[in-house]
């Protein structure tokens, strides 16, 4: 008899993706499909939630149809979402306001409202976590209070992205508590619940926050015509899963205190994982999607853009060569990093182009290049991009290992960037530890996969469903100590260099 299947889906900052798993959690299939944002400035950046359901649905065709998994065997599914994405959504399951993503800056005021109106320590005391606009996600929903007060009214729930795909599939309200730790509403640090001081401090109705769940509640059975119509059994249950850095993690084995991954794509994520909520302002602080377990993230949020930045403005001979070859422009690019001399010849590079959350939560930040010379080139300023992220890996790994007093020798690296070994191999020297990269780039819905096996009961708990996944490991690099004097020198810049400008960010620049 042919066994049960689990679906998980991971909505991303501009792409979604479907993965589905076996009861060995064996990945049987893996999709994916862009989808639509909504950018009408530079402040502004949301989900189009229609584009992103359609993208959705493609993705679930193209498991079914092309790799002929037959959708009538799923037992579960589950949700993964980038985090946060705020959605306003009415009384009869309209979308008011499309996903308000981390980038979105429309609401810095409102950040600078809510540190005033609760305190700043008061609030890192409840929630683990500070207010910056988009980021933390109730200074999106003052926003929309302060300047969409119609819409506010009409607003039933504030929810995430998971709090919106478990609604269309199943007509229920809920969200987990990894997203929760993103409200600024949530009791990260003891009670895990909605504070209601801190709503009535902030001016946010508690009516108006969703039911709150652990990552494998059941929200409902399915009972969206679509999916049912693809052959997905009605009833099937809707887990509520996870943010999407704590479903990937999860995937790669990082259960317990001490567990360390990195995870590379759009953003470079350092996540530790703990067994006490005892935080660091320097990090994102949230509950994992593992019961009794809390995780620190060292967010860079734009490291992977920076360099994606890099190629589409400056490397068009590369992107024009590529067009025309086995090879990516990325693979070029590294080549041509490689070639530059470790510590670029004096150039550092700050990561920061849209603002920055770890560590230094600066919504007005921006990119620069330091120590730029005539003698500078191109394969410089490409290797300092790489540089500059290996030096916020450290100074977050530093701040970890004296708050948690563990030393961390290595860690696991997981995404879509991941498999740069140029890259992996400058993260390694600089940091002084060494990286293994496992040979899955799609963890977060196979986390998601997880996590409904877990909440259809496929799975006994979430350990089983951790160890089953085959975490074959691509490439360990081994950090080497042949360049550490320039590293170091490099290091005490890029560590110097944002505490001497960092007042001159607001001088002139529009968020």
């Amino acid at each position: 008899m042919e066994g049960r299947l689990l679906l998980g889906v991971d909505v991303g900052t501009t792409s979604i993706k479907v993965a589905v798993i076996d009861e060995n959690a064996k990945v049987l299939g893996i999709s994916s499909s862009p989808y639509g944002m909504i950018t009408p400035n530079q402040e502004y950046a949301q989900i189009d939630t229609e584009d992103m359901w359609q993208s959705y649905l493609k993705c679930l065709r193209l498991l079914f149809e092309e790799k002929e998994i037959e959708p009538s065997r799923i037992a579960g599914i589950s949700i993964s979402s980038l985090c946060p994405g705020l959605a306003a959504i009415g009384e009869n399951g309209k979308i008011l306001v499309d996903p308000i993503i981390y980038s979105d800056r429309r609401s810095t005021e409102e950040a600078e409202i809510i540190k005033a109106a609760v305190g700043e320590d008061r609030l890192f005391e409840i929630t683990g976590n500070t207010a910056m606009a988009g980021a933390i996600s109730g200074t999106s929903m003052l926003w929309i209070k302060r300047n969409l007060a119609d819409i506010y009214e009409k607003t039933k729930y504030f929810g995430h992205v998971n709090t919106l795909m478990a609604f269309k599939m199943t007509g229920k309200f809920a969200i987990d508590y990894s997203n929760a730790s993103y409200t600024a509403l949530f009791e990260t640090t003891g009670g895990l619940k909605w504070s209601g001081f801190l709503c009535d401090r902030i001016g946010i109705s508690m009516d108006k926050l969703p039911p709150l769940m652990g990552s494998t509640d059941v929200v409902g059975g399915l009972n969206e015509a679509a999916l049912i119509e693809l052959g997905i059994p009605a009833g099937t249950p809707v887990v509520i899963g996870g943010a999407d850095t704590p479903c990937a993690t999860l995937a790669a084995g990082v259960t317990k205190g001490g567990d360390v991954c990195e995870s590379v794509g759009t953003t470079n994520v350092l996540t530790i994982c703990v067994d006490e909520p005892k935080f660091d302002r320097s990090f994102i602080n949230r509950c994992h999607v593992v019961e009794g377990t809390w995780i620190y993230q060292g967010a860079m949020s734009h490291t992977g853009a920076s360099y994606q930045w890099f190629r589409d403005e400056f490397c068009q001979d590369l992107l024009e060569k590529a067009s025309g070859s086995s090879k990516k422009a990325f693979d070029m690019m590294n080549e041509e990093a490689s070639r530059a001399n470790p510590g670029c010849d004096g150039v550092v590079f700050l990561p920061y182009m849209m603002g920055e959350r770890s560590p230094i939560w600066d919504p007005f930040a921006r990119g620069v290049f330091f120590g730029i010379s005539l003698h500078t080139t191109r394969k410089e300023m490409n290797r300092a991009i790489m540089e500059g992220c290996g030096y916020g890996l450290r100074q977050m790994a530093e701040i970890a290992e004296k708050v948690t007093g563990r030393k961390i020798t290595e860690f696991s690296s997981i995404g879509g960037g991941a498999k740069s070994e140029v890259w992996a191999q400058i993260k390694a020297d600089i940091t002084g530890r060494n990286i293994k990269i496992l040979d899955i780039n799609d963890m977060a819905p196979i986390g998601a996969a997880l996590l409904a096996g877990v909440g259809a009961g496929v799975f006994q708990n979430i350990y089983e469903a951790s160890e089953k996944v085959e975490k074959k490991v691509y490439k360990e690099v081994i950090s080497s100590r042949k360049h550490d004097e320039v590293y170091e020198k490099q290091y005490t810049v890029y560590t110097r260099l944002y505490p001497q400008i960092k007042d001159l960010y607001r001088v002139g620049i529009t968020i």
